[in-house]
């Protein structure tokens, strides 16, 4: 331990004392700083040393610059004191008998006020006997955590090279430091590490809120926040724009210097073995859309022998399929959903396919955790229900017509609800309103330029059964007057209404648009 001004009071060769300031009129601070790690022991008797001296530094004086007699009377003590305790001094050694004849009462007076512990140094204990207890001190304890660095680093190595490294590594780190350490992916989801020290505060929500701040920023950075149980700090893993993960540390007491560096290399560990996950990530993602396609082309005995040997069984029938828009941050998305396929054990089956992320559930359960997934990710798309794995390819066709519905929301689209709506709300879904706008701009610029009503006259020709009299009635005018608009309409867009491929398409043309 660093010395301390109780450590020296304990020194029996030095024979040093405190001089009053105990019971229970004791100062708050007094106590406090006798606790306090002691950097450096300095000797001065200028009237103001405080330029020379730093915080944690303990000073030793003679007391010339107080003056004898009656000027010693007259000093004023209380600026004295007042300047080291701006300083950071910790403490003041006074020389009794020596210059002067015992503790000047000033000088205690205004150290008892100002909570400064006042060291009576008795007469032949030179100031030099005390600077170097306690650079000998200072000195043992840093070798002392040099020696600790040092074989905290080689179990943190060791640890490392374990089948489990990073895991091991984690649970190292807690024991070296007492501490708990809470690992979150890239997602800002908590992973659990097997063996690791309980603690309430590892996935508390405020770690959480700020690991999900950390991660949106996206670059690397070192954020710290204060729970009642101390400090917790955040460091991010990765590369900025790249990033893996986070690691929250807890502790009770701040970290010193050589803890704070084993932290670092322990970080450094992390964001290697994270990026070499993500190569392995990768090779798994070219195996599942592999797999993925042995199961659309009807091999999925195949499928199920290799998906068995690397992850687990594949999702039990029925299955249901969720095709996913794939984003530019689409990473995040893939690290949650691999976080679910292991803990699913099966029941979550994911592949990338294009421009998408196929994913194949069969439990209702699991279909809420991606459904929740996506609203989370704010992400679109769209889902359909498999019999069977033979029917999973028109399944997919189908999630894929619902995605197309959800373009541009954060939402999931069941087909079947887009199905309940008929030819018209499939045509809806797969963005007809563009091709629908297309097909009827020649007429609705003909009724713009020519004050005409071409387009109004379709809609009641059509809601009417193509009925010459009924239309007429119903729009006013002349039923031959109704037939012209007709004909004209089909000459401006080149279409046989007299047909009925004709007919139908500016009937659904019409659907389409308001």
């Amino acid at each position: 331990m660093l010395p301390t001004i109780a450590w020296l009071l304990g020194r029996q060769k030095l024979r040093l004392s405190v001089v009053g300031n105990e019971g229970t009129n004791e100062h708050p601070q007094h106590r406090d700083r006798l606790k306090a790690p002691i950097s450096w022991v300095h000797s001065s008797d200028l009237a103001d040393p405080t330029p020379f001296l730093s915080s944690g530094n303990v000073l030793l004086t003679d007391g010339a610059q107080f003056g004898f007699d009656a000027a010693a009377e007259l000093y004023d003590y209380d600026a004295y004191v007042a300047r080291l305790v701006t300083a950071g001094v910790v403490g003041l050694g006074f020389a009794t008998h020596f210059l002067h004849q015992g503790m000047p009462p000033g000088l205690a007076e205004a150290c008892e006020i100002a909570g400064l512990p006042l060291i009576d140094v008795p007469d032949r204990v030179p100031f030099i006997a005390v600077i170097r207890e306690v650079a000998d001190q200072i000195a043992a304890e840093r070798n002392r955590r040099m020696e600790w660095s040092i074989s905290a680093h080689k179990a943190i190595s060791r640890a490392a090279l374990r089948p489990t490294g990073l895991r091991s590594t984690l649970v190292e780190l807690e024991r070296q430091l007492s501490c708990w350490v809470g690992l979150f992916d890239a997602t800002g989801a908590p992973l659990l590490v097997p063996s690791q020290r309980l603690s309430d505060d590892r996935f508390a929500a405020p770690v959480r809120d700020e690991v999900a701040q950390a991660l949106r920023k996206g670059r690397r950075s070192s954020t710290s926040l204060t729970l009642p149980s101390g400090q917790v700090t955040i460091q991010t893993l990765g590369h900025s724009g790249e990033l893996r993960g986070a690691l929250a540390l807890g502790r009770g007491v701040p970290l010193d210097r050589a803890e704070n560096e084993l932290v670092t290399s322990v970080i450094a560990l992390a964001t290697l073995a994270l990026e070499q996950n993500r190569e392995l990530d990768t090779t798994r993602g070219q195996l599942r859309s592999a797999l993925l396609e042995l199961l659309l082309a009807g091999n999925v005995s195949a499928a199920r022998a290799t998906a068995v040997e690397v992850w687990g069984a594949l999702p039990a029938e029925p299955l249901t399929v969720v095709s996913i828009a794939r984003q530019v941050h689409s990473h995040f998305v893939l690290d949650a959903l691999e976080a679910l396929a292991l803990d699913g054990e099966g029941r979550v089956f994911f592949a990338e396919r294009d421009n998408t992320i196929v994913v194949i559930v069969g439990q209702a359960s699991d279909l809420e955790l991606i459904t929740q997934l996506v609203a989370d990710h704010k992400l679109s798309a769209g889902s359909a229900v498999a019999a069977d794995y033979a029917t999973l390819d028109g399944a997919l066709e189908q999630a894929s017509h619902a995605l197309h519905a959800a373009a541009g929301g954060a939402k999931l689209i069941e087909f079947g609800n887009i199905a309940d709506t008929g030819m018209l709300g499939v045509l809806h879904s797969a963005g007809a309103e563009q091709v629908a706008h297309r097909v009827l701009t020649p007429l609705t610029h003909f009724d713009a330029e020519h004050s005409a009503a071409l387009v109004q006259t379709l809609r009641s020709w059509f809601a009417h059964d193509c009925s010459w009299g009924a239309t007429a009635v119903s729009l006013g005018v002349h039923r031959h007057t109704v037939r012209s608009r007709v004909d004209q309409a089909a000459s401006i867009l080149s279409l046989d209404l007299e047909s009925f491929e004709g007919r139908l398409e500016v009937w659904a043309a019409l659907r389409m648009l308001p």
